[in-house]
Parts: C-alpha cells; sequence; structure tokens
C-alpha cells in the first residue's frame, strides 16, 4: 500500500510539474515556509493538507511545515510577534483586531467569507429566528469574538441581553452543556460544532450575518515584512491553497478528509464529521461580491463592510482604511487553476 500511495503521489506531482516547473526539485532546492493552524485537526484544514498530501506544494518548490494551534487568537499573535511562522490561518476579523493594534499584518486569501460564527440551536426546537431566542438559555464564551457583538444580534431580533439567559462556560463546558440539554443554544462556529453534534443533538445555525454583521472568517494571514521578502514563495502557497479548496468543492471532499487523517494519524477524528465540517465550511465562501470570483480572493465591498462591523463594535479605531486590512496580490491565477482543475 505504501508503494501504490507514492506512485499515485509520483504520478499527480508529474502532472501538476508540468506548468510549475521545468526540473524535478530534490529537498535542498525548497523554499521551507511554516504554516500555524488556528486550531487541533478539523475540516477547515483540508485545502492546507491535501496540497500537501498530494505533493503539490513540494512540486511548486516549497517545503511547507503545518502547525496545530490553540485557538485563533494565539495564532494571530505569534504570527503577528515575529516568530518563525510566515504565515497564520485564523479568523481573519482578529486578524483585525490585531492590525489596528500594529501588528502588521495582512489577509492575503479568505475562504470563509462570512462570518462562521451564530447561535447553534436543536433543530426540533421552535427557535427559527433571533427573537425566538427570548427567554432561552444560551450558552458563550465570554472571551470570544461573539461577545462585542452580542448586543447589536439581539437587536437585530429586537431583543436586549435583559431577555435572555446568558451562560459564561468555556468552549469544551459548553460544548458539554448543550449536548446534554443543559443549554437551548450556543455560541459557537456553527461549521465546527453544528457536525461534531449531529449524532447527538442535530442542530442548525442562527449567524451573526442574519444580523447584518458583515465579519471576515478563515483565511490565511502573514506579516508586511514576509510578504515583502517571501513575495514568491508566498505567492505559490496561497495560489496552490486556493486552488485546493476548489479542487475539494468540485466533488473532492473525502480526500481533504483523508488528507488530515493522513497528516494527524494519532489524531481521534471521525470521518464523518469532519466531512460534515469541510461540506458546511463551504457554504460560506462566496458572497454576493465573491460568487464568482476565484476562491481565496478577496472584495473590497465584503472588507468595507467588515471595517464597518468591527468599527461599531468598537474593536478597531477609525485610522485604517479596508485596504490595509488585505491584499489580493499574492494570487496567481495560472497556478491556482492548474491545481483548482487537477483530475485524479
Amino acid at each position: 500500500m505504501h508503494a501504490h500511495r507514492l506512485r499515485r503521489r509520483s504520478l499527480i506531482g508529474s502532472a501538476l510539474a508540468a506548468p510549475f516547473l521545468s526540473n524535478p526539485l530534490h529537498a535542498a532546492d525548497l523554499t521551507p515556509l511554516r504554516v500555524r493552524l488556528d486550531w487541533t485537526p478539523w475540516g477547515c484544514h483540508a485545502a492546507l493538507h491535501l496540497a500537501n498530501a498530494k505533493g503539490w506544494f513540494r512540486d511548486a518548490g516549497l517545503d511547507v511545515a503545518i502547525d496545530d494551534g490553540n485557538g485563533t487568537n494565539q495564532t494571530v499573535q505569534i504570527v503577528g510577534g515575529g516568530d518563525d511562522v510566515d504565515v497564520g490561518h485564523a479568523a481573519l476579523s482578529s486578524m483585525m483586531i490585531a492590525r489596528d493594534k500594529g501588528f502588521k499584518l495582512r489577509a492575503v486569501a479568505s475562504y470563509a467569507r462570512n462570518s462562521d460564527i451564530g447561535v447553534m440551536v436543536p433543530v426540533t426546537s421552535s427557535i427559527r429566528t433571533i427573537a425566538d431566542l427570548r427567554g432561552k438559555r444560551i450558552g458563550h464564551t465570554a472571551s470570544s469574538l461573539e461577545t462585542p457583538f452580542l448586543g447589536d444580534f439581539l437587536k437585530a431580533g429586537g431583543l436586549t441581553k435583559a431577555d435572555i439567559e446568558l451562560v459564561n462556560l468555556d468552549g469544551a463546558a459548553k460544548l458539554a452543556a448543550y449536548l446534554d440539554g443543559k443549554l437551548d443554544g450556543a455560541f459557537s462556529s456553527i461549521p465546527f460544532f453544528v457536525p461534531a453534534v449531529q449524532a447527538q443533538r442535530p442542530s442548525r445555525g442562527i449567524l451573526l450575518g442574519d444580523a447584518g454583521l458583515r465579519l471576515p472568517s478563515y483565511g490565511l494571514f502573514a506579516r508586511e515584512e514576509t510578504i515583502a521578502k517571501k513575495r514568491d514563495a508566498l505567492t505559490r502557497l496561497v495560489s496552490i491553497s486556493d486552488g485546493a479548496w476548489a479542487y475539494i468543492k468540485a466533488g473532492h471532499q473525502d480526500e481533504g478528509v483523508a488528507a488530515i487523517h493522513a497528516a494527524r494519524p494519532n489524531a481521534k477524528l471521525s470521518p464523518a464529521v469532519m466531512r460534515g465540517q469541510i461540506d458546511l465550511y463551504l457554504t460560506f465562501f462566496a458572497t454576493p461580491a465573491t460568487k464568482d470570483a476565484p476562491i481565496g480572493t478577496m472584495a473590497p465591498a465584503d472588507w468595507q463592510q467588515a471595517v464597518a462591523t468591527v468599527e461599531k463594535a468598537k474593536l478597531i479605531s477609525t485610522d485604517l482604511t479596508p485596504t490595509d486590512y488585505y491584499t489580493n496580490e499574492l494570487f496567481d491565477q495560472a497556478r491556482y487553476a492548474a491545481v483548482a482543475g487537477t483530475r485524479t
């Protein structure tokens, strides 16, 4: 089986190498890059792991190390602090806040262009809208991103914080309480948690976006210094990652699941949950401004909305413009298309 896997990878690599390279590369010829993820393995990491598993990064002259994370905020701080990490993969709204505080960070790809945060509620409940949360017991985590937006979220349904019972719990305790039926709903990352609870308590989400709160979710970002110094290598990484998501979206979700398993063989991961996470995550990709654009590329209108939303919550100042937070310059259409159109 191992020999077969190596032969298969070689064939895939040869097919991709044609538009990228004139000669095969040896390890010493590869440019090293380190990516820090937001959290432990879940479906939104599929493209990065798949690009490594397929040899797409290597065939483009890259040696990409992918490290698990311990939360979006920590990933933002590590990348922004100039540690030996070139690229972060985390919530871009958190990157915006760090940028405003002085970290010279910029988004280079946005995948979940709509906010993934919302209230997870059972599908069997009577809760259908924000207004239906009145009198309900809702779990949240005070240090999480949703907290500054709670007032505006509830206001969109004619409610205030006094109209619901907010229970402050950390992530693990919140999930346990929700599964035990001790909560009527819970704020969370919808594509992460909803597939994880489906077997025990089938659920769906009421999103921040339903209240008009437009925020970018997961994507790639880097320090401006790194972008300047490693522009060519980062362009290859970003374009291949974008293309890998296009490839997955075209019906190769199970390959993404397999790539995560192969990269993290000791993690206790459910294929069904990860497949559900990938499928649900993909629904957050397109906005009206990006519906016809390549995956990963960003639209000025979306960033204008994001800045307005975060400014209103007083999480950033008015000193920066939307274009200070992102760049599409690290996108190579030919490289993207070569990966996105790969045939197995």
